[in-house]
């Protein structure tokens, strides 16, 4: 895959509540480790490392470290617990972006206090990235401490994307790690349905149409209702018409029928049968009740108005303008330059249900959605109801804790936060013996359930509060060797990515950043199912403040190890609204979680087990990172992620052969191997019958890991006639067989994660006349792949980059066309529009394709004649098309345009259609939307001077890559007016 979302680098991951240490930390540690080593022996402090896993290398560092920002994350101590971290589920995911400063060091501590002083849970619910109320998101969550969940229905794969040529699901995969990094920002966690979006619609009923009826997505969002448990719902959007995109109507729709069916237990009974208990959220409330970004609301009309605009002395801005930041990293959205000024900004929401009236104000409001909801940690006690009794100690004991986290909040406001380490010891110790107590209870099934996940998430943010107070810290990360070295290898040298059969060394680092002496109990590696299990096991070492505990372990990837790839695929995309699920253990998760776990125990004060009083114990935790220095000379990490032995990519994915001129076309495949010694195979191509390709077969030999080796196929296609046809590449290698290239997915302010992509190139055989000798001239704008498959049906086509514009000469060009949004993106394209007109008067065809910026392109003025360009669009693919202009040149040459032609088209018919023209304009074809009137503006043609100015909307740029018959033909036509043959 090619394009600016695609490159070779990425930020330092923040995975989720696993905090890491700046992104110079390993850098830093395995260079100084040098210069003071003492040795400790294994039998002094690493457990044994069993089979495949073993410590090779362990050292204390005894020199003064420096402060460092400090982190945490909980692992689970028993099966109990681990189970219930997936069902609350804590634990990191691949592609989270960087950490960011406001979630480290006092702000970062004070933030966690917040949320351990609460036991609200709210979550929202929205179709596609870029919908969520990020101010109000982060209001909740960083400032009044509120656990938060954002339900984004898809992963907005149908879109369009702003910054480069990636569509479908790749841009699926970008747009979820765009959405990681605003969710960074409003401090909440992420989940979505299996649900694709397959474009804009108009209506919900052609939404639940598209999605096979409404309980497919209806199930995944009870499905995460019944594993959150919040105490209120919040809809982006009021399901109805006001809502405008289908989806969006949709996603509230939905919201609305989850909110009593997550508590019935003959609703999607499998996920009872799977061990989910019924959950009944308090309150439902529905937004866009007076319109997006409204700041003036009738009385009426809401029941919650929130301030997002109130500023935020830990975050330096108000929540809105935190968030905005966020948002700005939806850059496929068009959020570059997005700001909000300083100041007010309100939200309102309504409510829409309720299971106890609403205690409203004389005006029917309340001042937030948790009012009339206990919250407190002893309120934990009051849900039991008559239950209660059966745990007697527990209203006091959470009273007790409460009064500790406020007694720690108080002085973490403070000068020295980092005495708020005395009462979270406390803390932390209390809730581990309050879990330990309701575990043993005798509480029915769902009362136990839930307070056990309740307490379960205030232990872990307890946990990591205190390493924060504590300022301890835990970094992970693959090396070359087992001896520390100072220096962090290049990308392509460093092992981002391992394979089934490869061995590599993992470093743990585990940084006393304390003033007071700490003893590791245990250090381990936690390995995904199926691989080797690891002995905790470990004689507890001391470590003094400013102190380094580092261990390597020698792994080895078993077989049969999962790779790291989505969980999710669709086999066509192009007509397929369905997102298949190939692991259902991860549904609704963004992503998978990261693939190795290292994880500390440590006790403060003295060693756990030993004679007298401890202060405390406690769990820090971190996902393995592969570091590395990037080309500009960067220090970065990702996750490790597990691959493949060989990544097989064919290219292009999609070929369109014209039964005229289609007598062969090559088939090029790349082979690229992720092993560290020498490699063979054999390449072939799986053919069509009767089909033949030039050579049969390549031997491949790959010397060294990261490798590419690209072979041309010259393909025969046998008896061609219209149609489809598969073509696919198969690497035999080591006894299997590969037959998917991987790439990554990554930009320098995102996380990264991987996409894969059968080796499968879809044939498209189409019937097009085409004029050899028309030259074409193609000047890209946002990006698409029309041009190349021009080129595939024979056409003369040659690529003028934008910034030449002004100097090109023109006139050597029949046609010349512009690409999707050029007008929006390329600057020197408008700024050289007369040069354009221009060419069309001297006798040219100018071809302009759709723009997004109405207001720039209206104001413009870049037609030749004066035109309204609209945001009208027509949705449905299916939707009846009229020939207004049956004469029209357009629809006879060089190819006979029949209704036949609009066949078969994907996704859209078009958008951005104009809605009004000069009269020296034509419009040749009409559709509309089913309840519409005709849109006629989506393709306009005028004389102009001696050339032909045509303007079209329809979606062109989605119809030649999936290798539409009929689109072609059209397309080829447009190109071909005004040089019909007399």
């Amino acid at each position: 895959m090619k394009g600016k979302n695609l490159r070779r680098s990425g930020g330092r991951p923040h995975l989720c509540r696993v905090k890491h240490l700046g992104r110079n930390y390993l850098a830093h540690r395995l260079g100084r480790l040098v210069d003071g080593l003492v040795h400790i022996s294994l039998l002094q402090l690493v457990f044994i490392f069993v089979l495949l896993a073993i410590p090779v290398f362990l050292i204390a560092s005894s020199h003064q470290a420096g402060k460092r920002p400090a982190g945490s994350a909980a692992a689970s101590q028993s099966a109990q617990r681990q189970s219930l971290a997936t069902d609350f589920p804590q634990h990191p995911y691949q592609g989270s972006p960087p950490e960011l400063p406001q979630d480290q060091g006092a702000p970062g501590l004070r933030l966690m206090l917040r949320r351990l002083a609460t036991t609200a849970r709210l979550m929202q619910t929205v179709a596609h990235p870029d919908d969520e109320d990020g101010g109000m998101l982060t209001l909740e969550s960083r400032g009044r401490g509120a656990s938060v969940l954002l339900m984004t229905l898809n992963r907005g794969e149908g879109g369009q994307n702003k910054i480069g040529s990636n569509l479908s699901d790749v841009l699926g995969v970008l747009r979820t790690l765009e959405l990681l990094a605003a969710d960074q920002y409003y401090g909440v966690q992420e989940r979505f349905s299996r649900v694709a979006d397959f474009g804009f619609s108009k209506s919900a009923d052609e939404t639940f149409s598209k999605w096979g009826g409404h309980d497919v997505a209806l199930g995944d969002m009870v499905r995460v209702i019944r594993t959150f448990h919040p105490d209120v719902l919040v809809a982006r959007f009021s399901g109805t018409e006001r809502d405008g995109h289908g989806h969006h109507q949709a996603s509230s729709i939905l919201t609305k029928e989850a909110f009593r069916a997550a508590a019935d237990p003959k609703r999607f009974p499998e996920q009872i049968a799977q061990g989910l208990e019924p959950w009944q959220a308090k309150k439902l409330y529905i937004g866009n009740v007076c319109g997006f970004g409204a700041m003036t609301c009738p009385d009426a009309n809401w029941t919650v108005k929130l301030n997002t605009g109130e500023s935020s002395a830990d975050l330096g801005v108000s929540y809105v303008q935190f968030a905005m930041q966020g948002l700005r990293h939806q850059l496929s959205q068009g959020s570059a330059n997005w700001t909000v000024d300083p100041g007010d900004r309100f939200t309102f929401y309504k409510l829409a249900d309720s299971i106890e009236p609403a205690k409203l104000d004389k005006d029917g409001h309340e001042k937030d959605f948790l009012a009339g909801i206990d919250t407190t940690l002893p309120g934990l006690a009051a849900r039991l109801g008559a239950e209660e009794s059966k745990v007697p100690r527990l209203r006091q004991e959470l009273a007790e804790t409460a009064n500790k986290v406020a007694q720690a909040a108080e002085i973490a406001k403070g000068n020295d936060p980092a005495a708020s380490a005395a009462p979270l010891m406390g803390i932390v110790a209390g809730l581990e013996r309050l879990h330990e107590d309701i575990n043993k209870s005798t509480l029915g099934a769902a009362s136990k359930s839930d307070l056990l996940r309740r307490l379960e998430e205030k232990r872990s943010q307890a946990e990591t509060a205190l390493n924060l107070a504590l300022n301890v810290s835990l970094s992970a990360g693959v090396v070359p060797r087992a001896e520390p070295k100072g220096e962090i290898q290049k990308e392509a040298e460093t092992l981002t990515t391992v394979s089934p059969g490869q061995e590599f060394l993992v470093a743990v680092d585990f940084n006393n950043g304390s003033k007071q002496q700490l003893f590791v109990n245990a250090l381990k590696l936690e390995v995904p199912e199926g691989w080797p299990t690891i002995s905790d096991k470990t004689k507890p070492v001391a470590i003094k403040p400013g102190d380094n505990v580092h261990v390597v372990f020698r792994l080895k990837v078993p077989k049969n190890a999962k790779y790291t790839r989505p969980y999710w695929h669709r086999d066509d995309p192009e007509t397929e609204s369905l997102n298949q699920i190939d692991d259902e253990k991860y549904v609704t998760l963004p992503f998978p979680p990261a693939v190795l776990q290292a994880r500390v125990e440590y006790s403060i004060g003295r060693v756990d087990g030993a004679k007298g009083q401890s202060q405390g114990k406690n769990v820090i935790g971190a996902s393995v990172v592969a570091p590395f220095v990037d080309d500009a000379g960067t220090e970065r990490a990702r996750p490790l992620a597990v691959v493949p032995a060989y990544s097989v990519a064919l290219e292009p994915g999609t070929q369109v052969i014209s039964t005229h001129n289609g007598s062969s076309s090559t088939v090029a495949v790349g082979v690229t191997g992720d092993l560290s010694h020498d490699s063979r195979g054999v390449l072939r191509l799986e053919l069509p019958d009767g089909w033949r390709s030039d050579p049969a077969q390549f031997a491949v030999e790959l010397a060294q890991r990261g490798q590419k080796h690209d072979f041309t196929f010259k393909v025969f296609p046998a008896g061609l006639q219209e149609g489809r046809a598969k073509v696919r590449a198969v690497l035999e290698a080591d006894g299997e067989k590969f037959s998917e290239g991987y790439t990554l997915v990554t930009r320098e302010d995102l996380g990264s994660f991987y996409y894969y992509q059968p080796a499968v190139q879809h044939v498209s055989i189409v019937d097009v006349g085409v004029p050899h000798d028309l030259k074409v001239g193609y000047i890209m704008g946002a990006g698409d792949d029309i041009p190349t498959v021009l080129k595939q049906v024979g056409m003369n086509v040659t690529l003028i980059p934008a910034e030449k514009l002004g100097t090109e000469e023109l006139g050597g060009y029949a046609t010349i066309v512009l690409g999707i949004r050029a007008y929006d993106t390329q600057k020197d394209v408008a700024a050289n529009n007369k040069t354009l007109l221009d060419f069309v008067a001297a006798g040219g065809t100018l071809v302009v394709q759709y723009n997004t910026g109405v207001g720039d392109f209206n104001s413009g003025h870049f037609t030749p004649y004066s035109s309204e360009l609209s945001r009208a669009r027509v949705s449905v693919e299916e939707a009846p098309v009229e020939i207004l202009a049956p004469d029209d040149g357009v629809f006879h040459y060089p190819n006979e345009i029949t209704g036949h032609d609009f066949d078969g088209w994907v996704q859209e018919r078009g958008l951005y259609f104009m809605d009004k023209w000069d009269d020296h304009f034509k419009p040749l074809l009409a559709c509309h939307d089913p309840g519409e009137d005709a849109q006629k503006g989506g393709l306009l043609r005028t004389q102009y001077g001696k050339g032909t100015y045509i303007y079209t909307g329809y979606a062109f740029f989605r119809q030649l890559p999936a290798g539409v018959p009929g689109a072609v033909r059209l397309y080829v036509n447009l190109l071909s007016a005004g040089h019909e043959k007399q």
